[in-house]
C-alpha cells in the first residue's frame, strides 16, 4: 500500500477557482478518475483531510465535503479512527503517477483507443474568421426576425396548461397542430394539394434531405446533381453511397438533354435539383424544362428530390409552382424549410412526399428525433393560423428587396468592368463571374487583409467556371456598400 504523502496528489488535482463546480466537486472527481485510471489502487488509503487540505492549500471542509460524496458515490469506505480507504479501485500494481505539473486527469484522452469509420467525404466546408464584415451564401437577416413576437408565443405556450401534456414522453400527437397549419400554408402558398398524411417535420432542410437519402439511395445508386450543386446535399447523398453524376446549367436551368442522355446509358436513381433559384447560380428552371423533367422521371424511373429552400424570396413578378405541384405520377420528393427568414432557432424543415413513403421515412426520424419540438412547432403553427407568417413575409420581401437591388447596383458601379451578373428574381443572393484566369483564392486572401471574410465554399473555381455566390440577405445597406468597397479596392484584372 502506498503511503499517502510520496502520492504526489498536487500533480493530478487542481482545482479552479470561480468555476461553476464547486471545489469540493472538482477535487472529488479528479479523485474518481485517478481512481478509475489505475493511479489510486484497491485499499490505498487516502491522507487525512487536515493533511490533503494542506497540500492543496485548500479549507479542512472542503476535503471533508469531497470524502463525504467520494464515499456516497461508493468510492472510499471511511473508517472511524483509521482513515479513508479505496474501493472498487483496480487490485495489483498502480499505474505509474504523472509528474510534475501534469494535467493529466483532468483532460479527456486526445485518440480514441479502437478503430473507426472517418468520414472524408462529410468534412466540414464551413470555415471561420475574425472579421469585422463577413459574407455568406444566401441567410436571411436575423435582426430583421420576429424574435419578440415568437418569444410571447413560446411563452404563452409554455404556460398552457393544455399544452403540458404534449411534453409527454407518449404523446404522438404533440405536433398535429403544426402539421395542420403547414399543410394548409403550403397548399395556399405552392399549389399543392396535400394532407397530412403526405408531410413529415423535421429540425432543418439537411436533416430532411438526409432522411430521404438514407431511405432512397442504396451504395452504387446513380444521383444525378448539377455541375455546380448545393455542397451539403452532395455530401449527404455520397455518405448514404451515392454515384455523384453531373449535368451543365445553362440560363434556363439544368439541361433536360444532358439527363436524358445520361438516362439512356445507365439507370438513375435520382435527381436532385433546386429549380426555384438554382444553387449556387440563382437561375430559375423554366416551365418547358419541368414539364420534360417531369415526363422523363416517369419515362425513366428516377425519383426528383425538389430542394425549394428559398421559395419565399421572390421579387419581380409571379414565382413558378413547385414541380411538387404537377406531379400526378409520385415521382417527386419536396423539401424545404418553414420559416427560413426567421432566426434559425425558430425554422423546421418538412419533407413531402406520397403517403406510404412518408410512412416509412417516419421509421428513421422516429429514431433519430423521436419528440421533435413540440413548443417551438406549436408557435410556428400559432404564426401560420393567425397569419402573421404572411404579414411578416411582406415586409421582409420588401427589405431583402431593396439589399438585392442595392448589392446590385454597388456591384455594377465598382466592379461592372470586371463582373458579370444578372440581378436574381429571388433568392438571398447574388451570382457573379470572374474573368477565366482570375484566382479567387488570391481575391479571398486580399479581402482577410481589409477585414473582410470571404468563406471558402463562396468560390467556384474550375476551367469551366470562375465565380462567386454573394449573399445579401444578412447585410444591412450601409454593410453592402463596405463590403463591395473592400472587394473592389483589393480587385485587379
Amino acid at each position: 500500500m502506498d503511503s499517502p504523502v510520496l502520492v504526489p496528489y498536487r500533480s493530478f488535482i487542481h482545482v479552479t477557482r470561480g468555476a461553476s463546480t464547486p471545489v469540493y466537486l472538482q477535487v472529488a472527481h479528479q479523485l474518481i478518475n485517478a481512481i478509475q485510471r489505475g493511479f489510486l489502487m484497491e485499499g490505498h488509503k487516502l491522507p487525512g483531510g487536515r493533511q490533503l487540505a494542506g497540500l492543496l492549500g485548500l479549507h479542512r471542509n472542503t476535503v471533508v465535503a469531497s470524502y463525504a460524496e467520494l464515499e456516497a458515490q461508493g468510492w472510499i469506505e471511511i473508517l472511524p479512527s483509521r482513515g479513508a480507504f479505496v474501493r472498487n479501485g483496480k487490485h495489483g500494481q498502480p499505474h505509474k503517477l504523472p509528474s510534475g505539473k501534469s494535467h493529466a486527469l483532468v483532460g479527456y484522452p486526445a485518440q480514441a483507443g479502437f478503430r473507426f469509420k472517418r468520414w472524408a467525404v462529410l468534412d466540414n466546408p464551413f470555415d471561420h474568421a475574425p472579421a469585422t464584415f463577413a459574407l455568406d451564401d444566401g441567410l436571411p437577416d436575423p435582426r430583421l426576425s420576429h424574435v419578440s413576437y415568437l418569444s410571447r408565443l413560446l411563452h404563452t405556450n409554455m404556460r398552457r396548461k393544455g399544452n403540458q401534456r404534449k411534453l409527454g414522453y407518449t404523446n404522438s400527437l404533440a405536433g398535429t397542430y403544426y402539421r395542420e397549419n403547414l399543410v394548409n400554408f403550403l397548399n395556399l402558398t405552392r399549389g399543392l394539394h396535400i394532407s397530412e398524411r403526405n408531410i413529415l417535420v423535421t429540425r432543418s432542410l439537411e436533416l430532411s434531405i438526409y432522411i430521404v437519402a438514407e431511405t432512397l439511395i442504396s451504395p452504387g445508386d446513380h444521383v444525378v446533381v448539377g455541375e455546380l450543386s448545393y455542397f451539403a446535399t452532395n455530401m449527404i447523398l455520397q455518405k448514404a453511397g451515392a454515384t455523384i453524376l453531373t449535368v451543365p446549367i445553362d440560363d434556363e436551368g439544368i439541361d433536360v438533354e444532358a439527363v436524358r442522355r445520361l438516362c439512356e446509358r445507365r439507370p438513375i436513381r435520382m435527381l436532385y435539383i433546386t429549380p426555384h433559384h438554382h444553387y449556387p447560380t440563382t437561375v430559375t428552371l423554366s416551365a418547358q424544362r419541368r414539364v420534360e423533367l417531369l415526363e422523363l422521371s416517369v419515362t425513366y424511373g428516377f425519383v426528383i428530390l425538389e430542394d425549394d429552400y428559398d421559395y419565399d424570396f421572390h421579387y419581380d413578378g409571379s414565382s413558378l409552382l413547385p414541380m411538387a405541384s404537377a406531379d400526378t405520377a409520385g415521382m417527386v420528393v419536396y423539401v424545404g424549410t418553414f420559416g427560413r427568414s426567421m432566426a434559425p432557432g425558430f425554422r423546421s424543415g418538412f419533407i413531402v412526399a406520397p403517403t406510404e413513403l412518408v410512412a416509412e421515412m417516419d421509421k428513421l426520424l422516429g429514431i433519430m428525433d423521436r419528440y421533435g419540438d413540440t413548443i417551438t412547432e406549436s408557435a410556428l403553427g400559432e404564426m401560420i393560423a393567425d397569419g402573421e407568417i404572411h404579414r411578416y413575409l411582406k415586409k421582409a420581401i420588401r427589405e431583402y428587396r431593396g439589399r438585392r437591388d442595392h448589392l446590385v447596383r454597388l456591384l455594377d458601379d465598382r466592379l461592372g468592368d470586371m463582373i458579370d451578373m444578372v440581378a436574381p428574381t429571388g433568392g438571398l443572393a447574388v451570382w457573379t463571374k470572374w474573368p477565366p484566369h482570375y484566382n479567387l483564392m488570391q481575391l479571398r486572401e486580399a479581402c482577410a487583409r481589409k477585414d473582410l471574410y470571404l468563406p471558402r465554399y463562396l468560390l467556384y473555381q474550375s476551367k469551366k467556371y470562375s465565380g462567386i455566390r454573394l449573399g445579401f440577405g444578412s447585410l444591412s445597406l450601409d454593410e453592402l456598400t463596405k463590403v463591395v468597397d473592400i472587394v473592389a479596392s483589393v480587385s485587379t484584372r
